[in-house]
């Protein structure tokens, strides 16, 4: 696996319990995956020789992030090596300009949307009615490369960046949900539960397994959705088609081909975890069991508190103790405010509790109170 995140390192979590061994390219030795996996080579996603070397003997390659360059993946497949998802199918959801054109031929739902270079082309593609949404067509995460315009001067400050940009229109959404879904080479899928996802300031805090109140056709109609653009696309792994829920129905905001932060639940809350099923997809094995464990099921992350306060190893005595159901999951990252260091999920038979519950224990292993 290309990456040495915390998505790598629950996926060599998963790999143990399949006998195989996960090889990870790693920026720096103390990575989330380094520190657990034993096959560790440091080396950058943007060296193609570093990527060839580390190919060497993989049975597959894959990535836990989108960032390493569609040639790299081009020359390594004409090296023969077996990637998975393959640079056709990857490069829309690294490029958000070629997704939302191949959505729009597939007669996907998608948001109007614009490529621009000037601030002129932001401001008639607004046509007077702001805030209109921007985002670099590559490297954007977690709120990172989006951009919320609410005038034609914040257009130009943006412009004079110099980013790659599309322009869409600001969707009135209910709510945001994402369709999860794994496809092998041989064709077969399997599709999660559809959940809704709760963002705060660009970063999802909350996955709540089943969407609440979710309509079983407007589920339904997201599972197939996915499962037509995993074929339609050609994706080997998973598949997370994140979505807004609007009056009108779903429209597609972005596309990842990786495990997912949407599906970090299915470790406890599946029969199947998104990372097992990811090998089994990258693997040409059989597609495991996406059913429910519980009627209810959240996860919430974790992110960097404020510097200070009680150990993180207190935090989890006094969780534990209050909340013996609680699973944790720490990706032994260095804490800053606000980063992502980890994810706890509660699982049980009432959405609004177990909400409650997750939450709290999000809550104390942040701040310790």
């Amino acid at each position: 696996m290309v990456g040495g995140g915390q998505l790598a390192r629950m996926t060599h979590q998963a790999a143990i319990s399949l006998g195989q061994s996960l090889r990870v390219l790693s920026v720096t030795a103390d990575d989330s995956a380094a520190l657990v996996a034993a096959d560790v080579r440091i080396g950058t996603h943007t060296d193609l020789a570093a990527l060839r070397e580390f190919a060497k003997g993989c049975e597959a390659v894959t990535f836990d992030h989108e960032h390493v360059p569609t040639e790299h993946i081009e020359a390594l497949e004409a090296d023969g090596v077996k990637i998975f998802p393959g640079s056709k199918a990857l490069v829309f959801a690294q490029d958000k300009g070629l997704m939302r054109e191949r959505l729009g031929a597939l007669g996907a739902p998608v948001p109007r949307w614009q490529r621009v270079t000037t601030a002129a082309d932001i401001e008639s593609f607004a046509g007077g009615s702001w805030p209109v949404v921007a985002k670099a067509t590559r490297g954007g995460y977690d709120g990172k490369g989006v951009w919320m315009l609410s005038s034609p001067e914040q257009a130009a400050e943006l412009v004079a960046t110099g980013t790659p940009l599309i322009v869409e229109e600001r969707v009135p959404l209910r709510r945001e949900l994402a369709a999860l879904v794994a496809r092998s080479p041989f064709g077969q899928v399997a599709a999660y539960p559809v959940v809704e996802t709760v963002q705060q300031d660009g970063i999802c805090v909350e996955v709540l397994a089943p969407a609440p109140g979710l309509s079983e056709s407007r589920a339904l109609e997201a599972q197939q959705l996915a499962i037509d653009l995993a074929n339609s696309l050609g994706v080997v792994g998973l598949l997370a088609v994140e979505l807004f829920e609007t009056d009108d129905g779903i429209v597609v905001n972005e596309l990842a081909m990786r495990p997912h932060n949407s599906g970090h639940w299915t470790i406890e809350g599946a029969r199947t975890s998104q990372f097992e099923q990811h090998l089994r997809a990258v693997l040409d094995y059989p597609m495991g069991s996406t059913t429910l464990t519980a009627p209810a099921v959240v996860m919430a992350n974790v992110l960097g508190g404020a510097p200070g306060g009680i150990s993180i190893d207190e935090r989890l005595h006094h969780l534990f103790a209050a909340e013996p159901g609680a699973r944790v999951h720490l990706y032994g990252k260095q804490v800053r405010p606000g980063r992502k260091i980890g994810h706890v999920t509660v699982l049980g038979d009432d959405m609004t509790s177990v909400r409650a519950r997750a939450a709290r224990a999000a809550k104390w292993l942040q701040e310790g109170e």
